[in-house]
């Protein structure tokens, strides 16, 4: 484990390697490694899961799938989007570009970087000159450019949406393991100690008498573009479990735990940073205490600001306030204090089905049929004609319109209680 990582980041993979339970260790510090490559793993692009002939390999090819699928997002996604359209509304940066105002231009990427939409910024004039540059170490640079009045071309950019230490945090936890950020033979970013010297493709290391599996994807760095490699690490022990009698089941069984993940994790250590958030709010707090369900009302709407998608708060008479969404899923509960007692209690969620949905499509490729109430079909990925919760198998395969699916069922909670039927669709064979 590298001794560089931030606070923030240790709390971020400790969080989501908390819901990976035997899922294997992280590298140890200054033991020795060495990696070797498998015959059944060639060197250059990692093999699909047909030809790579094992279950690791099979494994590790289906994880690299869906780790190029969240560094694509950095090329062409809707966070890539917002941050281009938030750089072309900025009337500060288009108003210092065409005064030639270097200062100016150098406030606005500050005030640019401070929105969250992006990682790194770096800003050209119309001849190409570089007036301002920030951000943190990021990967995959995304061009545009900055028109004036008119429609002129005033400047360009380059921005990042993809930090090293985010891509990591996530790949971390969607992976099951650990990722390590090199260039050439430095590492740049991530937790994995890789041996030093050039490493195969994909491979194994040994590790302080632990041993890993690993593969890779290439990346590029900002603002120069130049060539990363992404190493993805797995202990070989937590992938024995999802071994299954074919290629495909064992594909199915990396996927259904990468969905399930997803699930967990929006009633995990995100969800309870906004617990913690709403259990210290003083004016809610103070509209229960007096069971005023307007002033209640008002409070709740206020912090539904910050990622909650619906909360539902309660006194000992009863029901005060329910606002949100309609279709909200994986709920915690939590009482209210005030003055160290109990004086109600709060359910909430911080993802709705839609967003759950999202999820499983950006991060896996999968589609997502949710059903409440037995028999109700609340969301659905897949298109018309989709029959209720009976007409889709719980697991199997399952064919709609020419496609071939496998299916993994997640028993989730509905909002504020109740079951929550999902049905994730696995598309066969999976790319």
């Amino acid at each position: 484990m590298r001794a560089s990582l931030t606070a923030a980041r240790l709390v971020v993979v400790l969080a989501v390697l908390a819901l990976l339970a035997g899922c294997g260790s992280q590298l140890k510090a200054g033991a020795s490694a060495r990696a070797s490559t498998p015959g059944a793993d060639p060197g250059g692009p990692p093999a699909g899961p047909a030809a790579a002939g094992s279950c690791p390999a099979t494994v590790m090819s289906t994880l690299r799938t869906v780790l190029q699928r969240i560094y694509d997002e950095g090329a062409h996604s809707e966070k890539t989007g917002a941050a281009a359209s938030t750089i072309r509304h900025s009337a500060a940066l288009r108003s210092a570009l065409e005064a030639g105002d270097q200062a100016a231009v150098q406030s606005a990427v500050k005030d640019l970087l401070a929105s969250g939409r992006m990682t790194a910024l770096l800003v050209r004039d119309a001849a190409g000159r570089q007036l301002a540059a920030g951000g943190v170490p990021s990967l995959t640079p995304v061009r545009g450019t900055i028109k004036g009045a008119g429609g002129r071309t005033i400047g360009s950019y380059l921005i990042s949406v993809w930090s090293y230490e985010g891509f990591v945090a996530e790949g971390d936890g969607v992976a099951q393991g650990l990722l390590a950020i090199r260039r050439g033979e430095q590492t740049l970013a991530g937790p994995a100690e890789l041996p030093a010297g050039p490493l195969p493709a994909q491979g194994s290391v040994t590790s302080g008498g632990g041993s890993y599996r690993f593969t890779t994807l290439q990346a590029s760095e900002f603002p120069s573009g130049a060539p990363l490699t992404i190493y993805v690490l797995r202990a070989s022990a937590s992938i024995e479990h999802l071994c299954g009698a074919r290629a495909e089941d064992t594909v199915v069984n990396t996927l259904s735990g990468v969905a399930n993940l997803i699930y967990k994790a929006e009633a995990g250590a995100r969800t309870h940073v906004q617990v913690r958030r709403v259990q210290h709010d003083a004016t809610l707090l103070h509209a229960v205490a007096a069971g005023d369900a307007p002033a209640t009302r008002r409070a709740i709407e206020r912090l539904l600001n910050q990622h909650i998608v619906r909360m539902r708060v309660s006194n000992r008479g009863g029901l005060l306030a329910d606002v949100g969404g309609p279709y909200v899923l994986a709920p915690v509960v939590a009482p209210l204090r005030l003055g160290g007692r109990q004086i109600g209690r709060v359910v909430l969620s911080i993802q709705d089905d839609e967003g759950y949905l999202r999820l499983a499509r950006r991060l896996a490729g999968l589609s997502v049929l949710m059903y409440m109430r037995g028999n109700t079909l609340v969301k659905n990925s897949l298109g018309p004609g989709v029959g209720g919760l009976a007409s889709v198998p719980g697991s199997g395969r399952y064919v709609y319109r020419g496609r071939t699916f496998r299916v993994v069922t997640i028993n989730a909670r509905a909002f504020p209680s109740g079951p929550l039927t999902i049905r994730v669709l696995i598309p066969i064979p999976y790319r």
